[in-house]
């Protein structure tokens, strides 16, 4: 029997069914190797009728494409300049070694049936559960259209495969020779330590404080967004334009698609690739989303965290990284520096999702149940294929994957699918940080998408947010002392053992059209408000009464910058009493405080002129250089109330 899973599920099938389709597989196969430079040979149409009929519904026989080397490229499969012509002859060999047999008389090697009833409803939680320990191999009802399932089908099985090239040694070590990985095992063992001490019953474990180092790094440092090239020429802006035609280079990386960066004042294009390699994106280290994913979840296979790349219908992608500790796995978005905030499309981009599936070299997994807090509208708009379909179709697909897994993997992976499932039956609650809108890309590519607000209110005014309180140990002290520092985006509780809390937005009181503006050309940062909003505001709320303790002195350094017309007004309330104060980077005192207990510290922002109206009023802009200063500052001295 064949090595190959593809060829062993391929095996699978009836005699007559089998001849047919390796009849088929071995004459592409067979085109490529005669005519190596004939582009003809080596594209497939998805809507050829040939394929549809005779290779689409045969279990394991796209499989085998897409361990010849073929890749998805829209509307055809395409065998790449880059692809291994070895493993085609590998693949070759094995489909025609038993075709051979079978053809002479030789009995068929087939694995034992493996056989299971699904059920025939929705793949909600609950009907996913029942199925989740017994692979299906029976044929599946169609869905009435039979060319939205072949496309379904064909994303499924490339994206499958796709993430088999994030395995590759070779090309982990490649990627391992981009991270800085020794000083973020150094950095999230530290913050590992950190977060023991200050919690005994601490479950977290060192991959859950190295996935927000590679994070930080891979955003801040290592990748950068494009909406639109400079001009290769006179360095100025471009405007996207029809697309250039691929060249055998952009083919052999995958670039079935190349925009054309066009310059009105040179007359010029400039050509933008898409790649789809992610060896290829170590180098050029930009894109958007599919780029950022592909290549953030490669450097998450080199790092050793077990990744898996997850493909959402509504055109968007990123990653899911497994945390041992937790037992689960966590939401990560390299676009946005955002981890473990599932909500953030649905709640806080205002995505009307259908689909999200997540791809790993051992399963295909539907986690639309995680990305929503609405489960029965997401039923309502999942119509490409029919539910009982796409649940046959991915235990399909998983069946012929684990072949070659040992029954402890497989247990693994077992016990791991119910853990997700159960936390899929509970619809989550929005947290703080999935309420706001997208922050990459430009305002036009958040627009077109529908990705600058949510759904609701919810999404620009925070409904309850952080207050800081005395800990133990600052109720001792008689001491609250707090900065944050804008290009390392944390803030330090120093009063309490230099507690470090990520993001910007984890001790805010509120935010009004405000967000946090990475400018990577500049290798600046800022928080300013939303593009298209008139005015933005944010707060961070002190309450000391619950320590039964009051307020003896307030000191506070903040910092804003202003452009053009832009303003930024800083100011203190406590209770009826607002106090006014600069934002020029000086530590201020303000005696008026004394003896309330409670404060807020709020900044607005408005103004501006024009198109950049957003960008002439902002606060804490930091150089990314600048790791040790801080852009804000308080420190309040207490007494018993």
């Amino acid at each position: 029997m064949s090595e190959s899973p593809a060829v062993t599920t391929l095996c699978e099938n009836s005699n007559e069914e089998f001849l047919d389709a390796s009849k088929l597989l071995l004459t592409y196969a067979d085109n490529i190797l005669r005519y190596p430079n004939e582009e003809k040979y080596r594209s497939i149409r998805i809507g050829n009728p040939t394929f549809s009929t005779k290779l689409l519904p045969i279990k394991g026989a796209v499989e085998c494409l897409f361990e010849m080397g073929f890749e998805e490229a829209e509307t055809h499969l395409v065998f790449p300049k880059s692809a291994s012509v070895d493993q085609l002859k590998l693949i070759r060999e094995s489909i025609a070694k038993e075709r051979d047999q079978r053809l002479h008389g030789g009995q068929p090697v087939q694995p034992p049936a493996q056989a299971a009833a699904a059920s025939p409803s929705a793949s909600t939680p609950e009907s996913l559960a029942a199925a989740s320990s017994q692979p299906v191999v029976a044929p599946a009802a169609q869905p009435s259209s039979l060319e939205s399932s072949m496309s379904f089908l064909v994303t499924l099985q490339a994206n499958f495969q796709h993430v088999m090239l994030y395995e590759n040694p070779e090309l982990q070590q490649k990627a391992r020779s981009h991270i800085p990985h020794q000083q973020m095992s150094s950095n999230a063992e530290q913050r590992l330590k950190e977060a023991k001490e200050a919690d005994s019953e601490c479950k977290l474990g060192i991959e859950d404080f190295l996935v927000l180092e590679l994070l930080s790094w891979f955003k801040k440092d290592f990748f950068s967004w494009v909406d639109s090239l400079p001009c290769s020429r006179c360095g100025g802006k471009t405007q996207n334009s029809s697309s250039l035609s691929p060249s055998a280079d952009d083919l052999r990386w995958g670039a079935q698609r190349v925009e054309n960066h066009y310059c009105q004042s040179c007359q010029l294009s400039t050509r933008f690739p898409r790649y789809n390699n992610p060896e290829k994106l170590l180098e050029t280290r930009r894109g958007r989303c599919g780029e950022w994913a592909n290549c953030f979840t490669l450097c998450c296979r080199a790092m050793g965290l077990e990744a898996r790349y997850i493909w959402d219908s509504t055109d968007h992608v990123w990653t899911e990284i497994y945390s041992s500790s937790q037992r689960r796995w966590l939401h990560c978005d390299s676009c946005e520096n955002a981890c473990d905030k599932p909500l953030l499309y649905e709640i806080g981009w205002g995505k009307k999702l259908a689909y999200v599936l997540a791809f790993s070299k051992d399963q295909v997994v539907d986690v639309t149940w995680r990305y929503s807090c609405k489960h029965p509208e997401i039923l309502t708009r999942r119509t490409r294929v029919q539910e009982a379909w796409l649940l046959h179709t991915i235990n399909g697909l998983n069946q012929s994957r684990q072949q070659a897994l040992s029954p402890d993997r497989k247990k693994d992976l077992t016990e791991r699918l119910l853990v997700e499932l159960v936390e899929f039956i509970s619809p989550k609650k929005p947290k703080s940080g999935e309420l706001g809108g997208r922050n990459s890309g430009s305002l036009a590519w958040r627009q077109a998408r529908g990705e600058t607000r949510g759904a609701d209110t919810a999404t620009t005014t925070q409904a309850a947010g952080f207050v800081f309180t005395p800990t133990e140990r600052e109720k001792s002290d008689r001491l609250l002392h707090v900065r944050y520092n804008a290009s390392k985006d944390e803030y330090c509780r120093v009063s309490n053992d230099c507690e470090l809390i990520p993001s910007w937005d984890q001790c805010m009181w509120r935010k009004e059209s405000v967000f946090r503006k990475l400018e990577n050309d500049w290798q600046m940062v800022y928080i300013a408000r939303t593009e298209g909003s008139s005015q933005g505001k944010i707060s961070w709320k002190f309450d000391f009464a619950p320590a039964g303790m009051k307020i003896k002195s307030v000191s506070v350094m903040a910092s804003s910058q202003t452009f053009h017309s832009g303003e930024v007004c800083w100011h203190l309330q406590a209770g009826s009493v607002t106090t006014e104060f600069s934002g020029d980077g000086k530590m201020q005192s303000f005696k008026s405080l004394s003896g309330s207990s409670e404060f807020l510290v709020v900044a607005g922002l408005s103004g501006g002129d024009g198109d950049a109206s957003w960008q002439h009023a902002q606060i804490f802009r930091q150089s990314l250089k600048e790791t040790e200063e801080c852009s804000f500052e308080i420190l309040v001295h207490l007494e018993d109330a």
